[in-house]
């Protein structure tokens, strides 16, 4: 049987990232991915860095908004963590961080802005609000209906297809181990070990990191463990090259949009619209199969796009997908250790791209004896409730 002193399950940007942290200091470190590195969310997503506030937690009373204003202290980590990870893989992932606006069309939208601006202000985040002409001074290219925006100047975007590939040759030349089409059959307890066993695989490892994903929740009924995380379908666009015309990141605090060029000049489009999970013969969720496109979702988010950016009208639509991610029942990530099981953790449950390089980091400090305090808000002993009759 191998041995490991963490298994990690799970190819995305978060597995494969504290994997290498972990395999830096010196740790040895199996990962294990059921399918390819970076196919799921990881690779599926627009490549937001967006440090303010999302809008999520702004539509859903000021109690989930002020647990949103406490994850920006990690915001403020994961600025250092994008503007350093270059040079740290020796190798150009697309990272550009010119700045982004969160905009408002209405009075009631600026007033919300305005609480969420002095949220962030409290907890140390560097945000302006700017009215609708100071706006357009500096992104010219937004519509005369934007009445004010929340500018952070360190938001921006990087290229997912690009950082997780990065990070799984980097935790090769760390010495880690990386199996790919690797699908975990059963996770047990022997000894105070973890033993994982699945296609060819049969591993016992003293730490166990569930970063899977929508996939995560059955991963952890494995070993015994509820982890309240649910997979959600969402809808990306991409527009035609273009010469450059949108250098910020641009969402909006009272619709669901997000709007950012590409290194390569697609306008990629996006910010939450459903789409439809595929359903099993006993009406569960195919995590396997490709989500279906709702055609209200595509038409809502691109007359959110024109609303703000009015020059997209101009552009031809190439390509609209589907992608499976993951929320909470709480929508806080869950990150960090698990206390009825000492040595599981989870990562999973929204703001993996964001915040992925700093979960990994202070993941992998805490696992090598470090403390995990600067996670408790998303801590999974929020959820231990949820495990008092399991055994």
């Amino acid at each position: 049987m191998e041995r490991a002193d963490v298994a990690i399950i799970g190819g995305g940007l978060v597995g494969c990232a504290t994997a290498w942290q972990l395999a830096r200091k010196g740790a040895s470190v199996v990962l294990v991915e059921a399918g390819d590195i970076n196919a799921g969310a990881s690779g599926q997503n627009a490549g937001s860095l967006h440090f303010q506030i999302e809008r999520r937690f702004l539509e859903n009373g000021d109690a989930l908004a002020e647990q949103g204003a406490q994850i920006v202290a990690l915001s403020r980590h994961a600025v250092i963590d994008w503007r350093t990870i270059e040079q740290e893989l020796g190798t150009d992932l697309h990272v550009a961080m010119d700045g982004g606006l969160m905009v408002a069309e209405t009075a009631e939208q600026v007033a919300l802005l305005e609480t969420k601006a002095a949220r962030e202000s409290h907890e140390g985040l560097a945000v302006r609000t700017l009215d609708g002409d100071e706006a357009r001074a500096i992104a010219p290219y937004l519509s005369p209906g934007i009445l004010a925006a929340n500018f952070s100047a360190d938001e921006g975007h990087a290229d997912p297809r690009a950082i997780t590939p990065a990070l799984a040759e980097a935790i090769k030349r760390e010495g880690a181990t990386v199996r790919t089409g690797t699908r975990v059959q059963t996770i047990a307890r022997e000894g105070g070990r973890f033993v994982i066993r699945g296609d060819g695989l049969a591993l016992s490892a003293d730490q166990l990191l569930v970063a899977a994903g929508a996939w995560s929740a059955d991963i952890c009924a494995l070993i015994n463990i509820h982890m309240p995380i649910y997979p959600v379908a969402l809808l990306m666009n991409a527009t035609e090259r273009v010469p450059p015309m949108v250098p910020h990141l641009v969402q909006h605090v009272g619709r669901r949009l997000s709007l950012k060029q590409t290194h390569a000049g697609n306008l990629l489009i996006g910010g939450g619209w459903p789409s439809r999970l595929a359903q099993t013969s006993n009406g569960g969720f195919d995590l396997s199969a490709k989500a279906q496109m709702i055609p209200e979702s595509l038409t809502g988010n691109l007359l959110a796009a024109r609303d703000v950016v009015p020059g997209v009208t101009r552009l031809n639509l190439i390509r609209s997908w589907t992608g499976v991610t993951a929320i909470t029942s709480d929508q806080l990530p869950i990150v960090g250790p698990v206390p009825r099981m000492p040595g599981l953790w989870v990562a999973a449950g929204g703001s993996a791209f964001t915040l992925g390089l700093t979960f990994a980091r202070l993941m992998a400090d805490a696992m090598m004896g470090g403390d995990a305090d600067e996670l408790s808000l998303l801590s999974p002993a929020r959820f231990e409730h949820l495990n008092g009759f399991m055994g």
